[in-house]
């Protein structure tokens, strides 16, 4: 009861002691509501226990200035008597014009005007005075969740005309208390570091010099204590307990020491598996996923796991909602686990339909090519999975979601709901590099990988730099026949100033055209075919070097030349675009036919493997070999088709092209035979972990060109390391990488810093 409340009633007690005001009962024939502003009268009335016609005495009179006082809407009510008029005096609560943060930067002002709200504070309502110690609280309890400690919140109180005020709150955040330390105590099984190397609290690691892992949050902390109960339960200790946890805060609340008290139990091994339940994929098959034997070591994660196995097998027959129950029958006093898997398969169900959303640029027949999983057709989970792979492969696609739908009224029919979000298809791409001899050199190229929205690539490349001038007109249809095979077309004309790229003095013209036809073999599995014709001529300088000039007197400097390539690719990945898991090989081989000017062939590899560590960590481990020679009546290898290493897409750190052999004017001059190798690791951007358009990366890069294979020696291998970042912001890719050597030669062309700038439209 309010303070106000009992001033009210207590001037009602001493009315009635001295016999005035109600000392008889009347009927009232009216109410009249006195000093109103905002709320009206009628809003009023509704609130009060009694209407025109009741009997009025004492007792009615405590219940009205009670009934009124609990609206919240009214500081003080007074009851006055004009003849059989019942007179209600109200002096009305301020309304809350405005609310007003200052000096708030770790939680945005939408976030505590929400946090507010909980506790009645928000504009246009009524303002409480008594409210403000719990208004000041929970914005303390805001900051103490985030583990800001020193927070200071002053609140100041804006009277304003026409009863209205400005709540204005000034905030001073302090700084983040620091984890110096976090301690598990009744461990036996691990030690310390292992059962919180995994946690998001605690100290950060050396080499973590943006982590905010020191940086104390409830939130965090109940998440690790839930990592150190799955890490126990994974080893087989079935009757873990976090028996207590004390956040210590130093008396400078700059500090935070965390101590968790556990008890770990006994360790269970499994007593025996079994299989339950409708067997509608024979027993054995289902039998060989599950991962836990008799007398291994309790798992909780692989207990899970095998009934994920089981369940997707069963959705692969068409049971799209199949449960499968693991039933664990524990044994106290032997320490083991009898595990029956209890499976449910449901009702075998097919697809009624498909639809899809988010097309707003893309034919939905683009789309519906890449789908495995078909209408009318047995639901099969493998192949949805798949579909959705194929979806959020394509490059104008940046995401793709299927969701399954019951139909109503039938229990055999589903319909699948694919949403794709789709990303910009046109790029205007410009790679950018900068040499002390050349200064900035650039080159373009227009694309547009959904041309009118047929799923078609249209590329049309034209530069004019120093290095090279370009024109180059490309068409490619991923799908050229119904069963997925492709086509491509492509002519081209090139004039290359090899100097101004940081390699051997001399140009060369060259013009060609090629066909393309990509036959797939699997899901995964493709081989390209590409027959093709370019002219070649070699234009001198007075500084050439002697190895081309010598070239040029025992071979001509125009050739005919009429190409084969063959190149198989196996690719698993995720998605093209920051894969996070799978695989991609690529073998490829080019030889010119007999009949042209040049014989000679090169051979090709490259593979990536990704792994996916966590749910924004990856690591990807790569390879690179590339050899060529000369065959038939030569035995040279061109030196136009020389491979070249160094830069941002082979060995960060050392300048574009500059590995590897040199001529004798100590250009590079490239080589016949080149190996390249790759460690990095990727993760998110510090401060923006929810950014999925930007991606870091930590990289060791190793690489070198020779002349000849058997030229091969390790001793002669560069290495870089580094960090990496690339961004697909909204108008195109954009990388840098700043590589440092870690095995260089004197001689060698260091570039620490490089780039590749890109736009979209």
């Amino acid at each position: 009861m309010t303070r106000q409340l009992l001033q009210a009633l207590m001037l009602y007690g001493l009315l009635l002691a001295s016999g005035g005001l109600w000392a008889q009962s009347y009927v009232i024939d009216d109410i009249e509501i006195e000093g109103l502003e905002r709320i009206t009268a009628g809003t009023t009335l509704t609130f009060l226990p009694i209407q025109v016609g009741d009997t009025f005495n004492d007792a009615r009179s405590a219940e009205v200035i009670r009934a009124l006082f609990q609206t919240g809407f009214f500081s003080d009510v007074r009851l006055a008597r004009r003849g059989n008029v019942l007179v209600v005096f109200v002096e009305e609560r301020p309304a809350i014009n405005e609310i007003r943060f200052t000096g708030n930067r770790d939680i945005p002002s939408e976030g505590l005007t929400d946090a507010l709200r909980n506790v009645g504070l928000q504009r246009g309502r009524v303002f409480n005075r008594t409210i403000l110690d719990r208004v000041e609280n929970e914005l303390r309890q805001q900051y103490l969740s985030r583990g800001r400690y020193n927070v200071q919140i002053d609140i100041e109180i804006t009277e304003l005309p026409r009863n209205r005020v400005d709540v204005d709150i000034t905030i001073a955040e302090g700084r983040v208390a620091k984890i110096r330390e976090v301690n598990v105590v009744g461990n036996e099984a691990f030690d310390n570091r292992d059962v919180t190397r995994r946690f998001e609290s605690g100290v950060p690691r050396w080499w973590a010099f943006f982590s905010r892992r020191d940086n104390y949050s409830r939130e965090k902390l109940s998440g690790d204590l839930e990592r150190l109960r799955s890490r126990y339960l994974d080893a087989g200790f079935l009757n873990f307990e976090v028996d207590s946890t004390q956040v210590t805060l130093t008396p400078d609340r700059k500090d935070i020491y965390i101590t968790i008290n556990i008890d770990e139990g006994d360790r269970f091994t499994i007593g025996s598996v079994d299989l339950a339940g409708e067997m509608v994929v024979p027993a054995r098959e289902l039998e060989d996923l599950i991962e836990v034997e008799p007398g291994q070591i309790f798992s909780r994660r692989r207990v899970v796991d095998s009934a994920e196995e089981i369940t997707r097998r069963l959705t692969a027959e068409g049971f799209a909602f199949a449960n499968v129950n693991p039933v664990p029958e524990v044994d106290e006093d032997a320490r083991t686990v009898a595990l029956s898997y209890f499976v449910d398969p449901g009702p075998r169900v097919y697809v009624r339909r498909i639809l899809i959303t988010g097309n707003t640029r893309t034919q939905e027949s683009v789309y519906r090519r890449e789908l495995r999983q078909m209408e009318s057709a047995w639901f099969n989970g493998e192949q949805v999975d798949r579909s959705r792979v194929r979806l959020q492969r394509l490059p104008f696609v940046e995401t793709a979601n299927i969701e399954t739908r019951r139909v109503a009224g039938s229990d055999d029919e589903v319909d699948l709901e694919i949403s794709v979000t789709e990303r910009l298809s046109g790029s205007l791409s410009l790679g950018a590099g900068f040499s002390q001899n050349q200064g900035i050199l650039l080159t373009g190229s227009l694309s547009q990988d959904n041309f009118m929205g047929t799923g078609n690539r249209v590329t049309v490349s034209v530069s004019n730099s120093q290095v090279s001038q370009l024109v180059n007109l490309s068409v490619l249809n991923p799908h050229y026949t119904i069963h997925g095979a492709s086509r491509g077309f492509s002519i081209f004309y090139q004039k290359i100033d090899a100097e101004e790229a940081n390699v051997s003095r001399f140009s060369s013209d060259r013009a060609g055209a090629n066909v393309t036809y990509g036959i797939p073999f699997s899901e995964f599995d493709t081989v390209n075919i590409r027959p093709g014709f370019e002219n070649v001529r070699i234009n001198t300088v007075a500084t050439t070097p002697t190895e081309i000039t010598d070239f040029l007197e025992r071979q001509g400097d125009s050739y005919n030349l009429f190409s084969l390539e063959v190149s198989y690719t196996h690719d698993t990945r995720d998605r093209v675009i920051f894969a996070s898991s799978g695989r991609r090989h690529r073998l490829g081989s080019e030889v010119t036919v007999p009949g042209s000017d040049l014989q000679y062939y090169q051979f090709t590899y490259s593979g990536e493997e990704i792994f996916k560590l966590s749910d924004t960590y990856s690591l990807s481990l790569s390879a690179g070999l590339a050899l060529g020679d000369g065959y038939g009546g030569s035995d040279e290898f061109p030196f136009f088709e020389h491979f070249f290493a160094g830069g941002i897409r082979s060995v960060r750190g050392f300048e574009d092209n500059s590995l590897g052999p040199r001529d004798s004017n100590d250009d590079p001059f490239g080589g016949a035979f080149r190996t390249t190798a790759g460690v990095e690791l990727f993760f998110p951007l510090p401060f923006a972990s929810d950014n999925d358009a930007v991606r870091m990366s930590s990289f060791i890069d190793v690489g070198q060109v020779y002349d000849r294979v058997g030229d091969f020696e390790a001793d002669e291998l560069r290495a870089s390391a580094g960090l990496a970042l690339t961004w697909m912001s909204p108008v195109g890719p954009l990388s840098f990488s700043y590589g440092v050597p870690l095995r260089e030669e004197d001689g060698d062309d260091i570039q620490n810093v490089q780039f590749l700038l890109g736009a979209s439209f």
